[in-house]
């Protein structure tokens, strides 16, 4: 979560609707998708993972690393803590053996990658993941439910629980293994009653649901007396979130508590019990003191909201709630002091003096609650509400009573959003000794009396994990926003371990530098940029220079590059906040439209869309509600449009806003936007006017990417989604008549939302889309799909760039960083191709060195050489290779084993032992008028290796044989 600083409050739940409910905000929710077609859509993936043509294709990780993602359990050993699992938000679950230096993924491979928790059983090793994470955030992805390994990572069985969707908790019985327990917390956005808590007693095959309170309140976090595992406590939690407003608590929220197993609970946090009730009990984290187990701690984020400060009204300082209610007369007397001191500490722009403002009440155009007005959209609700927030609570009686343990607001450690948080740890030793997990980590030493900020360098924010060393006090490891941290001396020092490549991308772009940059805005870790060729290792410890390089801070957004000299970048922040960047010189000019005075804020989506032209670089177009252009890269932001959505809803999150546009290859001023709230619409005419073209699509649906074609003027695709209702169908469209009419595509693809539609720039029937389990790739325009999965885990796919140079896909995950795919050979999958039985594809050429065979030096091993055989394959089966000279000398034979679609033989480049004389002879007849005489030498690998040459190469699988030349460049002699 962002961390932005505001100086006003707002007091009302605003109606942030600028035009009337539309038919579309009355229609009936869409239904959430069952477990069982999610299941099923994980049965079609491996489907069309195993029959795909590309399954050889090779996917490589370019990081980057440093800033990792969002970390959401850390489980460490007892005995040996230098070995511990890290499970991520949408990373899935990573192991290491030596202290985090580097680890291995261990859940790649099953129905989703998003965790909520895990727990292990250290005496055998037996991993138990709790899948769907449990914060609630904008990105926090639905499970399937529970998984166990039983062979430490390499396999996983199934549990079930596939309704569960987020986990809160697992917790394992400490002497009985077929014993656990689990807090599942349901549905995100929707009520199911699948939730609450949940028992086995055989170890996961079946499970009792002991405990539900709502279709709206699952299990939230879960501790089990440790000398007596009868006993344990349950925290429950009531949220309802939409895509336009996050209920953050309710009357479900509270606290249980268990003395027969779990298999009955009893309610704690009753009104006399001194705990927070009713319906602004927020999230709530539990912490038992393992050496008295009398002793319980509460973190919970209570939604109530403040009492007003009595001196507020006293102060000299002008508020928003007075100028609510001020009279036109009251307002007139206000001093220009005053007035001008309230517009600078709200950041009004220069243009509206005190001067002016005063002149317009007194000329009733405006009125004085305008001034509040101004301020407050979306953002400054979800940020700057006055609620109680995080609170901590005590009971020494087993959780009979219980006592507030601060007198003051912990301002700072939730603001309003304590659904993204709610952990709090004890130190096993010292029961006054806390440790609370929010926007900053804090440790109490007197009971949660005093707090002390852990916030050393080195450690990032918005803390969600923390493990306490039992036996070595002050040894922490810490996971958050920003990965692993560990420390050993409580906090004062950290050292950071993210080795592993869990970036959270919401976007990516490209420049066109030789060799290329990739661009990306992350999840709470700003915008970076760096080399496509970067390789995940540590040698830059030993360099000083990070390959990446951080643009800005924040929540990173969307990037658009002018690549007539890849150095002026616009991007941004949340909500609008974005700006054009210069890489080289630092400059930076904010570039986020305005509203005018007297006019309600503009609403901006969280990633607000941006396009730069690609028929002229100097435009820039930019979407809130409306539709925004800027001819002077964007110094001059114009609004071009009135409001391009359903109008908004009542809520504290952004909605009725833009979150895509594209603009035709084919014309200039073709323009598409798309909606939050399932609007499509057409411009032909440079932003004036504007045509809804989505009356004839499934209404309500998050349009995720609407993406003009590059080979027809009136072809458009159009992605939706429906993961803020959790259906979890694929909605993928096209139409060949600017909108008017739609197809449906994708038929064959998985239920998986999809996050992003791209099409082929060379190739007209080649799409790709991107879904929340990874990238899959179309031959036929879209009418089926093949799965692209070599080096590719099942994670969600944000975002996707065809380089229009290179020829690669970038690939920007949601939890994995970024990969990239070269399309060489995918873009020459025509339909001649495709009949073929076989074929192969040019070959690159490879340039000699002395040094092949050899070792630079004695402990190395030697120097391989290698060039790929790129062929097609209709029908699987063994390919036989024979590399010859020019006059057909065979200097070697192998044989590959062929699959459907593209393959990738290797060759050593080296000559068959037997024919080693007959080549030497070869090369001296080729070189007649040479006088030096070549001699293949022995090697330290044993081989020959082919001198420079031309060479042909034979393939023939079942009685098709087809060749290829390939050639072996001579040194280029060093510049005199």
């Amino acid at each position: 979560m962002p961390r932005m600083k505001y100086f006003w409050l707002s007091v009302l739940h605003l109606i942030i609707i600028t035009g009337p409910a539309s038919a579309q905000q009355k229609e009936k929710q869409p239904a959430a998708t069952k477990a069982a077609d999610r299941l099923q859509g994980f049965t079609q993936r491996q489907k069309l993972t195993s029959e795909s043509l590309l399954l050889n294709v090779p996917v490589r990780s370019v990081g980057p690393t440093i800033m990792s993602g969002r970390v959401v359990d850390v489980n460490v050993s007892l005995t040996d803590p230098t070995h511990f699992y890290v499970a991520y938000a949408s990373g899935g679950l990573w192991k290491t053996q030596n202290n985090g230096i580097s680890f291995t993924p261990v859940f790649d491979r099953e129905a989703v990658m998003t965790i909520g928790d895990i727990a292990v059983d250290w005496q055998t090793e037996t991993i138990w993941v709790g899948t769907g994470e449990n914060n609630s955030s904008r990105s926090s992805y639905a499970g399937t439910g529970i998984y166990k390994s039983s062979d430490k990572g390499q396999s996983w069985q199934y549990l079930g629980l596939p309704e569960s969707h987020h986990i809160g908790r697992i917790v394992l019985h400490p002497q009985n293994p077929q014993v656990a327990w689990v807090a599942a917390l349901g549905h995100l956005y929707s009520p199911n009653p699948e939730r609450g808590l949940y028992k086995t007693t055989d170890g996961g095959k079946t499970w009792q649901q002991t405990l539900f309170i709502n279709e709206n309140t699952g299990g939230i976090d879960l501790e089990i007396d440790v000398k007596d595992p009868n006993i344990l406590y349950a925290a429950t939690w009531e949220r309802t979130r939409r895509a336009w407003d996050f209920v953050e608590g309710g009357a479900g929220s509270g606290i249980y508590k268990s003395t027969d197993g779990g298999n009955s609970w009893v309610k704690l946090s009753t009104p006399n019990s001194g705990f927070p009730t009713g319906e602004h009990v927020g999230r709530i984290g539990l912490a038992l003191y393992p050496t008295n187990t009398n002793i319980l701690y509460a973190l919970v984020d209570n939604q109530g909201r403040r009492v007003a400060d009595p001196n507020e009204a006293n102060t000299d300082q002008l508020t928003r709630n007075q100028l609510r209610t001020l009279s036109k007369a009251e307002f007139l007397n206000i001093s220009d002091q005053a007035l001008t001191a309230f517009l600078e500490v709200n950041y009004f722009p220069k243009k509206y003096s005190a001067n002016y403002i005063k002149t317009q009440v007194q000329r009733d155009l405006i009125k004085p609650a305008a001034l509040v007005e101004y301020l407050e959209d979306a953002n400054t609700l979800m940020y700057d509400r006055p609620v109680i927030g995080a609170e901590i609570y005590r009971s020494d009686d087993a959780g009979k009573t219980w006592r507030k343990s601060h007198l003051n607001y912990m301002d700072g450690m939730y603001h309003s959003f304590g659904y993204y948080f709610g952990q709090i740890r004890v130190a096993p030793q010292q029961p006054d000794k806390l440790y609370l997990l929010g926007v900053p980590l804090l440790k109490s030493e007197d009971g949660g009396k005093n707090f002390t900020a852990l916030d050393a360098p080195n450690v990032h924010a918005d803390h969600h994990a923390l493990w306490v060393n039992a036996n070595r006090p002050g040894h922490l490891v810490n996971g958050n926003d920003g990965g692993i941290n560990i420390s050993y001396d409580d906090g004062a020092t950290w050292l950071k371990a993210n080795s592993p490549e869990v970036g959270q991308f919401y976007s990516v772009a490209v420049d066109m530098e030789q060799p290329y940059n990739v661009y990306g805005g992350l999840q709470d870790n700003g915008v970076w940029y760096g080399p496509n060729t970067y390789r995940a290792g540590a040698a830059w410890h030993q360099e000083g220079n990070y390959p990446y390089k951080r643009l800005l801070g924040g929540d990173g957004m969307q990037v658009a590059v002018d690549t007539r000299d890849n150095a002026t970048i616009y991007t941004g922040t949340q909500y609008g906040n974005y700006f054009r960047l210069n890489k080289k010189t630092g400059e930076r000019l904010s570039i986020q439209p305005k509203h005018e005075l007297g006019e309600r804020p503009l609403r901006f989506n969280w990633q607000t869309p941006i396009h730069l032209s690609r028929h002229n670089q100097d435009v820039i177009y930019l979407g809130s509600h409306k539709f925004h252009r800027s001819l002077k890269k964007g110094e001059d932001m114009q609004t071009l449009s009135g409001d391009l959505t359903s109008g908004g809803r009542s809520g504290d999150v952004g909605y009725g806003t833009l979150t895509t546009i594209d603009e035709s290859p084919l014309k200039f001023g073709l323009l598409y936007t798309g909606s939050d709230d399932g609007v499509i619409q057409v411009s032909e005419d440079g932003g004036n006017k504007w045509t809804c073209i989505s009356d004839k699509l499934p209404q309500n649906r998050w349009v995720s990417r609407i993406t003009a074609s590059s080979f027809q003027k009136g072809r458009v695709y159009a992605a939706l989604n429906g993961y803020r209702w959790d259906d979890f169908r694929p909605y993928l469209y096209v139409s060949e008549d600017y909108g008017k009419n739609w197809l449906p595509l994708g038929q064959n693809l998985p239920f998986e939302p999809i996050n992003v539609v791209k099409e082929d720039p060379r190739n007209a029937n080649i799409l790709y889309v991107g879904t929340d389990h990874g990238v899959y790739l179309s031959l036929d325009q879209g009418k089926s799909f093949m799965r692209l999965a070599k080096d590719l885990p099942a994670v969600a796919v944000h975002d996707l760039v065809v380089h229009p140079r290179d020829n690669d896909l970038i690939i920007g995950t949601h939890g994995r960083s970024i990969y990239i795919a070269s399309l060489e050979h995918v873009q020459q999958l025509t339909e001649f191709i495709l009949q073929k039985p076989l074929h192969a594809f040019l070959i690159r050429n490879q340039t000699y060195s002395p040094d092949w065979g050899h070792k630079s030096y004695t402990w190395q091993k030697p120097l391989e050489p290698q060039i790929v055989i790129p062929y097609f394959l209709k029908n699987a089966g063994p390919v036989n290779l024979k590399i010859t000279t020019e006059n057909g000398l065979v200097l070697k034979t192998f044989s590959d084993t062929g699959e459907i679609g593209l393959n990738y033989a290797v060759y050593d480049l080296s000559v068959t032992d037997a024919e080693q004389e007959k080549y030497q002879r070869y090369l001296n007849e080729v070189r007649k008028k040479e006088v030096t005489e070549i001699k293949l030498m022995a090697t330290d690998s044993g081989k020959q290796y082919l001198r420079p040459g031309k060479y042909l190469v034979a393939l023939e699988a079942a009685g098709t044989r087809v060749t290829q030349d390939f050639v072996i460049q001579g040194l280029v002699p060093p510049a005199k």
